[in-house]
């Protein structure tokens, strides 16, 4: 990989754990705050990236406000976006602050931020500006809308972009108001696709030499999430009916309640179905009614067919019916409680949720990467870190500054230290 910058000592060795990271000695300045641009940092930390997050001195990133508190100065909301990274506290509005970034730039291989259109410009941070620090430079921008576009300057929300792309009004029952997502759904995708466009020109660059300039608008996401149904409002011209939890076209597909409480159940296709009236329910003569017969017929007439299916699962233990379907090879699961899931042998054997280390609250929980390359999965390197705990270790070692400058840049409010 073209870059130039030496690979920082803090970047996790190549044999931690056993793991050969794919980023090791990628070096990315994380300038964004919240939740879309913050995951992609995330992402490229799993990999091995060393990823220095910039907060402002005082307030930190937005979200060390949101959720439940833990510790000082972290959150849930904050932790679950910001694993695997350095905090480096500096004051982007002032002098001492921009020189700072600046002298950080061509030691770094990407930048990520989420600043309003224009917004990066004003304080010196723009793309061109940092170019031409850094000609080699991954620079991705994380906004709203379209840049070149009238709402260019809107300020991007998880919530009001689920309304205007369309996400809200396929989600739900039919019978209720348009509903959003359990989480923030465009923020979450975005930083995804960001993360792979970021890779994707890490990747060319080591061809080319060249950088890249990406720009990711969280209403383009939105509208790319909306799947087969955005490509079903176009056909039909107008939206699709909503379901709820069932399947516009596989019939019994969906929640049903069990005598002692709900569970899933995705009979794909006929021949399961055969099984699931036969081996199941124990009514054969379902599957015989030519009307039940083929899935076709059974989505065109399921206003007959899923009021005798919900008497028939009501009817049966859960525990009863799961085991039926495991046997017959119907895909089928428990609906478990959130908590219930995240203490479950399940995801305790994935490894997925783990215990770390945390110098106020003792330990905290934090989610494992999802991915797993060679049969292992990817480390936790660093819970995420309080405010500004890496301020005064990255900067002596990036930039050599003394502790005495450092100190002079705490005094005029620059950046903070972590307390020894």
């Amino acid at each position: 990989m073209t870059t130039t910058h030496t690979p920082s000592q803090n970047t996790p060795s190549a044999n931690d754990g056993g793991i050969d990271f794919p980023l090791e000695g990628v070096r990315v300045l994380d300038l964004s705050r919240v939740f879309a641009g913050p995951l992609c940092g995330q992402v490229l930390a799993d990999f091995g990236a060393e990823v220095i997050k910039v907060e402002h001195p005082g307030r930190g990133d937005d979200t060390r406000d949101w959720g439940m508190r833990i510790g000082k100065t972290e959150t849930t909301y904050y932790n679950s976006m910001n694993r695997n990274k350095r905090s480096v506290t500096v004051d982007l509005q002032t002098p001492e602050g921009l020189k700072i970034i600046h002298e950080l730039l061509p030691q770094c291989d990407v930048v990520v931020h989420n600043f309003k259109t224009g917004g990066a410009e004003k304080l010196g941070l723009g793309y061109e500006q940092l170019k031409a620090i850094q000609p080699g430079l991954i620079y991705c921008a994380v906004a709203g809308y379209d840049s070149s576009g009238p709402e260019a300057k809107r300020p991007g929300y998880d919530l009001v972009i689920q309304g205007e792309s369309g996400l809200m009004a396929l989600n739900g029952e039919a019978n209720t108001p348009p509903l959003k997502f359990g989480v923030a759904v465009v923020d979450l995708m975005t930083g995804m696709y960001a993360a792979q466009a970021v890779l994707a020109a890490l990747f060319q660059r080591t061809r080319t030499g060249k950088g890249r300039l990406i720009e990711m608008a969280l209403y383009d996401c939105g509208v790319m999430i909306t799947g087969y149904y955005g490509l079903d409002a176009m056909l039909l011209g107008h939206d699709p009916q909503r379901y709820g939890n069932a399947h516009p076209s596989i019939v019994p597909y969906g929640m049903f309640e069990a005598a002692d409480g709900p569970l899933i159940v995705a009979v794909g296709n006929n021949n399961q179905f055969d099984k699931f009236c036969r081996q199941v329910v124990m009514r054969p003569d379902i599957v015989e009614d030519p009307r039940y017969a083929t899935n076709v017929e059974r989505a065109k007439n399921r206003l007959t067919l899923l009021p005798v299916m919900k008497e028939l699962f009501t009817s049966f233990p859960r525990d009863v019916l799961l085991q039926r379907m495991t046997a017959a090879g119907i895909p089928c699961g428990k609906v478990a409680g959130l908590h219930e899931a995240l203490t479950s042998e399940r995801t305790r054997r994935g490894g997925l949720l783990q215990e770390m280390p945390h110098p106020v609250a003792g330990t905290t929980h934090v989610f494992a990467p999802p991915y797993r390359l060679d049969g292992q999965r990817l480390p936790i390197r660093n819970a995420p870190p309080t405010l500004g705990e890496g301020t005064k270790e990255v900067l002596q070692q990036l930039l050599q500054l003394s502790e005495q400058e450092l100190q002079a840049l705490r005094d005029k409010g620059v950046l903070t230290l972590p307390q020894a």
